[in-house]
């Protein structure tokens, strides 16, 4: 075979499209964030569950598509029982199905949270990956709407505790009932109407995008984008167009206002008179626990696109601007959401089970805090180098035993594993890793007892203030020579000077 053949086998490095690889400090930032999450979490009475990434495919719910193949908008595979499994789609579907199967073993109210991947096997673009992270809170067999209060005053104590102040963020609160009142009352109700609500509820998801105009379009007979492509809409006539715009548009300048306004739009019919008394006990409980209209607000416009979701629907939204891809100024937005969901126990169990809860987009969230300068990576040192100057076993002996010290004291630290023949470039590995020291002893300092102690931060610093060779070489920048047995002490000792400087800069 020649070496043309060879070339042609080569394997060519491809990144699955719609997934990214994670740097270091992205995933140090993320666990940062995580922690600030699950400390309020944990601090309101919730605890830890974690479901496995795969679930059987009907255990993932009704809208996944009806086909032979249900690989649509999910990754599946069969088993070897031929059964159809499935990456999950989101965190809540498999908690629906824990709940069941564990239904005897589990303290109602079950209080619980989880974070992990979730996968959509969908078309991927800017920003829309098919591998992201999730973090979700939910209360499952607490019938009452105090426990949807309760998930919106979480999500807005977790905003602060992210370091987004108020004013920075709302928390808009709805409630499906109000909207199914105003569908059955323009004749859409029902399960023949399901696919028209459906379109309905994602037309008043594109206020914040469009306007009122916009959606008042894709409500009709559809809507044309700017690059000519058509949305086909909901097909209402115009009466009934203008009652779901004034649904939408009866928030007040106060949860009383919107509440009376809502009234209003629902007056003459007994269907959504539930859900604004829900809305009404949700204001009062914000108010007594001290949540103004500032931080969690009643809105009208908040629906969710999903199905499932039967009574209060809420969304954490962030109010500063942010430039888009297209160079417009824009309000960042939703980085979180949910609702109440008290049919999706109950198609395993053949009983009603209520349920609540949120789920937080981990990257987007990120995404915004990062633009608030409010998550930076956690502080994780680079590791003191030991250098191999002799190759013997005795010397090597010897370094690893340093390593081993620097370590049992908390100081992160290893020995240098690259080809050892030119020092030269073991600084520069160090260097280019951004390590504060290096350890150096050869056979002189060992016959001595000693070990070279090189500050690489410092040694940096003084070697752009020295112009010449002599003044390099009189000057002996930042390197100390010390008995081994104060080696941990000297290196915690520079570590702590390094720090104190980062802080000064």
């Amino acid at each position: 075979m020649g070496k043309k053949d060879k070339k042609q086998q080569k394997l060519k490095a491809r990144l699955p499209r719609g997934f990214v690889d994670r740097s270091p400090q992205d995933i140090r930032a993320t666990e940062k964030m995580v922690s600030g999450i699950r400390e309020v979490f944990e601090l309101y009475g919730f605890d830890p569950v974690e479901t496995p990434m795969f679930e059987y495919t009907d255990a993932l719910g009704k809208f996944l598509p009806d086909s032979d193949r249900p690989n649509e908008g999910v990754f599946s595979l069969t088993d070897d029982d031929e059964q159809w499994m499935s990456l999950r789609y989101d965190l809540t579907a498999p908690l629906a199905r824990h709940v069941a199967e564990n239904f005897n073993d589990i303290q109602l109210p079950y209080r619980t949270y989880r974070n992990g991947w979730v996968f959509r096997n969908e078309k991927p673009g800017p920003g829309r990956f098919r591998q992201f992270m999730q973090f979700d809170a939910d209360t499952v067999g607490a019938p009452g709407v105090q426990a949807d209060a309760e998930m919106c005053m979480m999500m807005a104590d977790t905003m602060e505790t992210l370091g987004v102040r108020r004013g920075d963020y709302v928390i808009r609160v709805n409630n499906r009932k109000v909207l199914d009142g105003v569908m059955t009352a323009i004749g859409i109700g029902g399960d023949d109407h399901a696919d028209t609500r459906l379109t309905v509820l994602r037309a008043i998801d594109k206020l914040d995008k469009f306007g009122t105009e916009g959606v008042r379009l894709l409500l009709g007979a559809g809507r044309k984008d700017e690059s000519g492509d058509f949305t086909k809409g909901a097909g209402l006539e115009a009466d009934a167009i203008d009652t779901v715009l004034a649904f939408v548009g009866a928030g007040g300048g106060s949860n009383a206002l919107t509440i009376a306004n809502l009234e209003q739009v629902i007056a003459g019919g007994d269907a959504g008179q539930d859900g604004v008394a829900e809305l009404k006990l949700m204001a009062q409980l914000f108010d007594a626990a001290g949540y103004e209209e500032d931080r969690v607000r009643i809105d009208p416009s908040v629906v969710r696109g999903l199905e499932y979701y039967t009574g209060p629907v809420y969304e954490a939204e962030l109010l500063f601007d942010v430039t888009n891809e297209k160079g417009q100024t824009v309000q960042f937005g939703s980085v979180g959401g949910g609702g109440r969901y008290d049919g999706l126990v109950s198609r395993f169990m053949g009983q009603p089970v209520p349920a609540t809860g949120f789920s937080i987009g981990v990257s987007r969230l990120m995404t915004a805090l990062k633009n608030l300068g409010k998550l930076d990576a956690i502080d994780v040192a680079e590791p003191v180098i030991v250098c191999v100057m002799d190759r013997d076993i005795e010397s090597m002996g010897r370094y690893q035993g340093f390593v081993s010290s620097l370590r049992s004291a908390g100081v992160r630290a290893e020995m240098f594993q690259g080809n050892p023949k030119n020092f030269g470039k073991q600084l520069q590995y160090a260097d280019r890793r951004g390590c504060p020291i290096a350890i150096i002893q050869g056979s002189q300092e060992r016959d001595e007892g000693v070990v070279q102690i090189k500050d690489l931060i410092e040694g940096k610093r003084l070697s752009g203030e020295i112009e010449d060779n002599a003044a390099w070489r009189e000057s002996r920048p930042a390197q100390i020579s010390v008995s081994e047995s104060d080696l941990v002490a000297e290196v915690q000792k520079i570590l702590a000077a390094q720090a104190e400087d980062r802080k000064t800069a």
